[in-house]
């Protein structure tokens, strides 16, 4: 355990330049005392690691001092073969370039370990995308890419759902999220975050003035906190609705984002075929979509969502009554 700590220490250091005890400790999940004494034995050791107190300072190698480290282990090994299916490296050009690297980081594999991870490449695939995702609009992803590479504004003509005109914004980007194979621009606009769907993005200009992030937010912190504003939206309607139990693995499935629990009825209730769920919604509107599977669903409670749902069919049956034959 010491020795990978000392290897992570020298690899950070390395890639970082100066960095605070307590990040380290933070990092290693370690205390900054451990930390202290881990940079004591580098610098028995020989590498030319030296510790600044204060306010600004830190942990730092002597300037121009570089080793080459290759002493994976074999989990490690493996672990840089697991990768996820090819689209998000398509889309950002850098499918080649994946290939190129992996051959390489192969070459640099102790000879023990390559069997293991050439067999993890083959054997273990990870695909993001979701099922029956349908046909994805083309995304182009080369001015955001550059944006958030060198740290430059974008002016967005973005559509939002629903609208019928793009609108337009001056955004300071973070980075780039790719979400079950869903690119995101994840933006700060007039200090506050913001979520942009790439492909809804109908152009996109590179600025010429430096981005102006918040003070210490990176993209992981940025996109936590966009995440979290998505799927723990306070619902402001409670729903309760029986299912037969042999569509009930298709509606969970597809009502996962409302599910306000996981059923408990095991048809102690006298309702053998039927599992009751809860539900919550935003809005009473949105439990019309609870109509996709007709008689295998009915609302139970509150009555205006039972009033809502209702309306909807009868919406439907009267389109239907009234057309006769279907329209050309």
């Amino acid at each position: 355990m010491k020795a990978d700590r000392l290897l992570s220490i020298l690899l950070l250091l390395q890639t970082r330049g100066r960095v605070p005890a307590h990040e380290l400790a933070a990092r290693l999940e370690v205390s900054v005392r451990t930390v202290y004494r881990d940079v004591e034995a580098l610098s028995a050791s020989g590498v030319p690691v030296y510790a600044e107190r204060g306010r600004h300072g830190g942990i730092e190698l002597l300037a121009g001092f570089r080793t080459d480290v290759t002493g994976l282990t074999a989990d490690e090994s493996r672990a840089l073969f697991i990768l996820a299916a090819q689209g998000a490296h398509a889309a950002l050009g850098l499918d080649a370039a994946l290939g190129s690297a992996l051959r390489k980081v192969m070459a640099a594999l102790p000879a023990p370990y390559r069997p293991a991870a050439e067999v993890t490449s083959r054997r273990i695939l990870v695909d993001a995308t979701r099922w029956k995702s349908g046909p994805q609009l083309a995304v182009d992803l080369d001015v955001l890419q550059d944006a958030v590479l060198t740290d430059r504004r974008l002016r967005l003509r973005y559509r939002h759902s629903g609208a019928k005109e793009p609108s337009t914004y001056t955004v300071d980007p973070y980075g780039l999220v790719s979400k079950a194979g869903v690119w995101y621009l994840v933006a700060d606009r007039r200090t506050r975050p913001r979520l942009f769907r790439a492909d809804r993005v109908h152009s996109a200009t590179l600025l010429p003035d430096p981005v102006k992030r918040r003070p210490g937010v990176e993209l992981a912190h940025a996109w936590e906190e966009l995440r979290r504003q998505v799927e723990e939206r306070p619902g402001g309607l409670d729903v309760t609705v029986r299912v037969r139990r042999a569509r009930l693995d298709m509606f969970l499935r597809l009502s996962a984002s409302s599910l306000a629990e996981l059923p408990t009825d095991d048809g102690r209730n006298g309702e053998s075929d039927w599992v009751r769920v809860r539900l919550t919604y935003g809005v009473v509107r949105e439990a019309r979509q609870l109509l996709q599977f007709a008689d295998a669903l009915e609302v139970v409670s509150p009555p205006e969502a039972r009033a809502e749902v209702a309306a909807a069919a009868a919406s439907v049956t009267e389109l239907y009554q009234r057309v006769g034959e279907p329209r050309s």
